[in-house]
């Protein structure tokens, strides 16, 4: 039986994927900047949008088209994607500057992240198959490439992030233009850096059991990430989210609309199944499924014999029914779980799975989710808008 056709998006899809473009320095998406001028969805899933620049040269255009090629294209039904240039009148590009300007000055009533970090959910449909050991060991991984590198655990009923990354003790806090503020607590991973919240350091034991339910779980993430101190050069936030599609994730998904998913499953096609739901929230929530990674695949034994020990093919039938990349496959190896529980990520270390870790950091930061491409236009807006400001 053939598979019936995905339904088109209407542009009110399109746009709300396009509140997720965000310009990287204006902080910003480009519907709010006024910077969409038209969406058009074809019969034939062809979608044509036309984007007004603030001058025809702008330097990060090429950043833009890459964003909405990418946003846009993984919604399911979209055939390609084209792209239609303009420019901005001069009442136009003062609309867009009063914009800046307001949201420069409001950026801590949104959230405590900067313009230019790269936000990726890390999420799962079901509990037990490795999500927090995959977060930590992302992370881990893209920080020793001299990046640094946020760690959010959002898994508030079942934190597990500073035992799996050795880090412990409160947080400290500090005022800022009359806020109190938290410090992440940090870790040096080779040239990168680690910048680690999590509600574990905010109890007295790690056998402290949290009673919250759906609106203390959402307000306690807000104040994560509106109320700490991340720093404007953070390169990545990776969020450990909790299993499941409830509060927690639909709540940071409305906070940062340009967050990226990354889908986490096992083999098994039990597991599989239920990875689907998230990706579907994902799409529901007009956030971008970046890619899939399978966790825990085949065991080698010291004899060098493989064994299926959760199945096979999850990770590729997830990423083929999602209509996006498998990121990677991390082998089933004992060095993950004990390198979590002594809070020393296999990633830094050797064998089979770290090398799995490392290679998937290397696609994420160089295909799946890279870093924004800063130059001039938009900068000189925003500093034109802090100068305002300060006035």
């Amino acid at each position: 039986m053939v598979a019936p056709a995905p339904a088109l998006p209407s542009v009110d899809d399109v746009l709300g994927l396009l509140r997720g473009v965000v310009d990287p320095e204006l902080g910003s998406d480009v519907v709010e900047l006024g910077m969409v001028r038209s969406a058009e969805v074809h019969p034939d899933g062809e979608v044509v949008v036309t984007i007004a620049l603030t001058t025809s040269g702008c330097p990060l255009r090429a950043q833009i088209q890459k964003d909405i090629r990418t946003r846009v294209g993984s919604a399911p039904g979209v055939s390609a994607v084209r792209l239609e240039w303009t420019e901005m009148t001069q009442e136009e590009k003062s609309g867009a500057m009063a914009k800046a300007r307001w949201n420069v000055s409001q950026r801590d009533e949104k959230t405590a992240i900067g313009p230019t970090t790269r936000v990726v959910m890390v999420a799962s449909g079901k509990g037990g198959v490795g999500k927090s050991s995959v977060t930590v060991n992302l992370a881990a991984a893209i920080a020793a490439r001299g990046l640094r590198v946020g760690v959010l655990d959002a898994d508030v009923w079942g934190y597990s992030v500073p035992r799996m990354l050795g880090v412990s003790g409160r947080l400290a806090g500090v005022e800022r233009d009359g806020r109190k503020l938290m410090v992440p607590h940090e870790r040096v991973v080779g040239d990168g850096v680690l910048r680690i919240v999590s509600m574990g350091f905010l109890v007295e034991d790690e056998q402290t059991a949290l009673m919250w339910r759906g609106l203390m779980l959402n307000r306690g993430v807000q104040h994560f990430l509106q109320d700490v101190e991340w720093g404007d050069d953070l390169d990545y936030l990776l969020i450990d989210m909790p299993p499941g599609t409830g509060d927690v994730a639909m709540g940071v998904a409305k906070l940062l609309p340009r967050a990226e998913v990354i889908v986490v499953t096992t083999p098994a096609v039990g597991a599989q199944k239920v990875a689907v739901r998230a990706v579907s929230m994902a799409r529901k929530s007009y956030l971008r499924v970046a890619g899939v990674i399978e966790n825990m695949s085949a065991f080698t034994c010291e004899h060098g014999t493989s064994y299926a020990l959760f199945g096979e093919g999850g990770g590729a039938t997830l990423a083929a029914e999602a209509g996006v990349p498998l990121l990677g496959q991390v082998p089933l190896e004992p060095a993950v779980s004990e390198g979590g529980d002594v809070g020393q990520p296999v990633a830094l270390g050797s064998g089979p799975a770290a090398e799995a870790f490392r290679a998937i950091a290397a696609r994420v930061v160089s295909e799946a989710v890279p870093p924004p491409e800063m130059a001039g236009c938009s900068a000189r807006m925003l500093e034109a808008a802090m100068a305002a400001l300060d006035a």
